[in-house]
């Protein structure tokens, strides 16, 4: 052990004295490129499914974050994109109240007249978001807090419709 650590430090000595250390040279390089044809086919599916796996779960946080189905993150970028997946949620959650909306003629008039009210807001409130992603960031942050706070209005409303009470929800 001790005479391989000598011969290294003269070596290393030898390529500092040459003024190689450090410093990449003809050979070196040479010697690199030898054995990253030998090793780099060898590693290169390791490494690019390595990547594709990386890639996949940080795809899958961000839909769970988003509360959308990975296959439709695509559709949610942006700044606001946590605020278009919410507006969208609620444009499904309306299409299901006037699918489950009562039995009789006024209450089945009654929710389809707000289904209608309220998807014009929401189509309102996703021109909003869109044309925050090009303010300035605190006018950007002020236009998504009151979307934000209007959606959380919105989505008390229509779980109270799909009757599920909420404490701050109200008829119209």
């Amino acid at each position: 052990m001790a005479k391989q650590a000598k011969k290294a430090d003269k070596k290393a000595a030898k390529a500092m004295k040459k003024g190689e250390h450090g410093h990449i040279t003809p050979g070196n390089a040479k010697k690199v490129i030898g054995v990253a044809k030998v090793v780099g086919p060898v590693l290169a599916p390791f490494a690019i499914r390595a990547v594709a796996a990386v890639r996949d779960g940080y795809d899958r946080m961000r839909a769970r974050r988003l509360g959308v189905p990975v296959d439709q993150l695509g559709s949610f970028t942006g700044k606001g994109a946590a605020l278009h997946a919410r507006i969208a949620g609620d444009a499904n959650a309306l299409r299901d109240l006037r699918a489950q909306s009562a039995d009789g003629a006024e209450a089945k008039l009654a929710a389809e007249q707000y289904a209608e009210r309220t998807a014009a807001r929401l189509e309102q409130l996703t021109s909003a978001v869109r044309a925050a992603e090009r303010m300035p960031a605190q006018r950007r942050k002020s236009a998504h807090r009151a979307v934000n706070a209007e959606l959380g209005r919105i989505e008390g409303e229509l779980l109270t419709r799909l009757g599920i009470p909420t404490k701050n929800a109200k008829w119209p």
